[in-house]
């Protein structure tokens, strides 16, 4: 397997102009990323971590190397007025230093308080090992235009990335034991070292048990009201919970599309887990592995390239839903129907593409070796199809 990630060179390039922020779960690989990938691309650099009390009295001291650097700050974010400490040192420190921002939370919306780093950053996420990722392959994508997929399938890639997941130790670890462990640690220090040293949070006791609930409600309409009434408490705190989760990337929701061509449902986002190998359900993981991955490319393309791309799904009043839709300035551009065996064309896939004149609709299934083009609907396996996106 290639050792480089897919933002390597984006944020080697970006570099050279401005501090680039990486966000993303915990352990997905941003640490190595930056002082294994990106630090050798430079002649020197300095790795300092929050969560490390001498690199932390490093920091405080403003103690820096002698010579021009790469400085890789992971955590800090930790730091109560960090956005404000962090614009000093750049700002005076610019022109001999490089700035590499790493973090298990959202670092755009811990943007709160004291003076702005508008302008003088860019924002990258992290995201799991992806197909196309693990194959070596760079899929050329062009928003508005339709998908390229290439001959390099392989279902033994795509099975142990749909029982392992994403996350590095447990897909290079190829073993269901250390999945296990990896999934009761991982959990355990996202709640006891990165939500309760960040957030002011009472009922722990409730978030972890909504922790436990989220993996069954994966790709389904999320209902704030059924968890607050099973957890016996307010809507507020419900709400307050999951947005804090999905600040640290351990789910995220995608919403109804809503166009003049179609009555859509308002609200009731769907939820699924960046790590997708805790859902039991054979279905509802196959779903969020797609969900992952197109997650995966509107954010690349939005980030590295600025293309608006978003990710939604479909629902109309009437109960008619197709999985997902991908939008370009707005406007459909692909629409996405997940099955494990189904090769007849989605009826409700077919009614999307007329209503809303969607140029290209797919419909990804669990079998290997299918690729055929059925009443304007492409049926094409998920190993092919997942080649094609990030």
């Amino acid at each position: 397997m290639n050792k480089n990630r897919y933002l390597s060179k984006v944020i080697d390039s970006n570099l050279k102009t401005k501090m680039v922020f990486i966000g993303g779960a915990r352990q997905v690989g941003k640490t190595t990323l930056a002082k294994e990938i990106i630090a050798p691309l430079f002649g020197n650099s300095e790795y300092y971590n929050w969560d490390f009390a001498p690199d932390r009295n490093r920091l405080k001291k403003l103690e820096f190397p002698g010579e021009p650097s790469l400085l890789i700050l992971d955590e800090i974010h930790k730091l109560r007025g960090w956005k404000r400490f962090l614009k000093g040192i750049y700002d005076t420190q610019k022109d001999r230093y490089r700035f590499l921002v790493t973090g298990s939370a959202r670092l755009n919306i811990f943007r709160r308080g004291g003076d702005s780093l508008q302008g003088r950053y860019h924002y990258y996420t992290l995201h799991p090992f992806s197909f196309s990722e693990l194959m070596n392959h760079t899929p050329v994508i062009e928003p508005g235009q339709e998908l390229q997929f290439t001959g390099n399938n392989s279902a033994d890639t795509l099975n142990s990335l749909l029982q392992f997941g994403g996350f590095p130790e447990p897909f290079l670890s190829q073993s269901r034991r250390t999945l296990r462990r990896w999934h009761a640690e991982k959990l355990e220090r996202l709640f006891r070292e990165d939500i309760r040293e960040t957030e002011d949070i009472r009922d722990f006791s409730n978030l972890k048990l909504l922790g436990d609930m989220l993996p069954q409600k994966a790709g389904a309409p999320l209902s704030v009201n059924a968890i607050r009434e099973d957890l016996e408490v307010s809507h507020k705190a419900v709400t307050n919970w999951l947005n804090i989760l999905e600040q640290f990337y351990y789910h995220f929701r995608i919403y109804p599309f809503a166009g003049s061509k179609v009555r859509s449902i308002k609200k009731a986002p769907k939820l699924y887990l960046v790590d997708w190998s805790e859902i039991e359900d054979e279905g509802a993981r196959f779903e969020n592995l797609i969900a992952s991955h197109l997650l995966k490319t509107i954010d690349f393309l939005r980030e590295s390239e600025g293309y608006k791309t978003e990710l939604f799904y479909l629902r109309g009043t009437d109960g008619k839903e197709v999985n997902f839709l991908i939008t370009h300035d707005g406007k459909p551009w692909f629409a996405v129907e997940a099955k494990l065996t189904e090769t007849a064309p989605s009826p409700q896939l077919r009614y999307f593409k007329e209503r809303l004149q969607t140029p290209y609709t797919y419909q990804v299934i669990r079998k290997s070796g299918v690729d055929i083009l059925r009443d304007g609907i492409r049926i094409i396996s998920s190993d092919k199809f997942l080649g094609g996106v990030g």
